[in-house]
């Protein structure tokens, strides 16, 4: 499989890492203001920087190469990506973790959520925490998270910030060196507190299963999320 890296920094390398262990060849490694020939490609992974992950993703439906993309801090386009890939018939994985761990503690969140719903007293509150480097605030995992528990209780959005809201779910973001990311979410009531977190310890889990996804992709029409790829239901 030839594969285009649509944004070459420490996610790209790790990618290009795994890629070429499970016999895949890198044929594209694009910067932000690269211009290439994606139809060199089979296949496109965009771990690229929020003001070009749309761009990207257009690009290759357009030359109807199957995308996915691990970048955050672009969805206020996602819905025109969507159209798009509908429009062209193309192929498109957005996540904001590739991780199956992460994945696999999405649905965990969900589940917990549901169960909290009927009880009272507890409030909500999350925690992410990334490395210096990462340029949104909060992380789209986080994101993820807490649509998870809106979809599943009584709250209605979320906010940045460490203060309990009664109808937002808040989300304290901090930036450490060297972190590849940790999430935790809190159910805290004056007698017990309940926590659920997920810690990566590099960004290995990341990377294959960006690869894995790209794997799984080819050759296939429409829009998927982690849940197709790892049949999680």
């Amino acid at each position: 499989m030839k594969i285009a890296l649509l944004g070459y920094g420490r996610m790209g390398k790790e990618i290009e890492k795994i890629a070429i262990s499970r016999g895949h060849e890198i044929v594209i490694r694009k910067e932000v203001n690269d211009i290439i020939d994606i139809s060199l490609a089979d296949v496109a992974i965009d771990f690229s920087v929020p003001n070009a992950a749309f761009g990207n993703i257009s690009n290759c439906i357009n030359h109807n190469i199957p995308v996915i993309s691990g970048t955050t801090g672009w969805l206020d386009k996602f819905d025109e990506a969507v159209s798009l890939c509908n429009e062209k018939k193309g192929a498109f994985i957005y996540a904001s973790n590739f991780s199956l761990g992460v994945n696999i503690f999405f649905e965990l969140n969900k589940q917990l959520a549901k169960m909290m719903k009927s009880v009272e007293d507890y409030t909500i509150s999350m925690e992410e925490i990334h490395h210096t480097k990462k340029l949104d605030a909060p992380s789209g995992t986080a994101i993820t998270l807490a649509e998870g528990i809106i979809e599943n209780s009584d709250k209605e959005n979320w906010e940045l910030g460490n203060k309990s809201s009664e109808k937002n779910i808040p989300i304290e973001a901090k930036r450490i060196p060297d972190v590849p990311g940790t999430h935790t979410v809190w159910y805290k009531s004056l007698v017990d507190e309940i926590e659920i977190k997920h810690t990566a310890h590099n960004r290995q889990g990341f990377a294959l299963g960006a690869v894995v996804a790209a794997e799984w992709i080819l050759g296939k029409t429409g829009i998927f999320t982690m849940k197709d790829v790892l049949n999680i239901r």
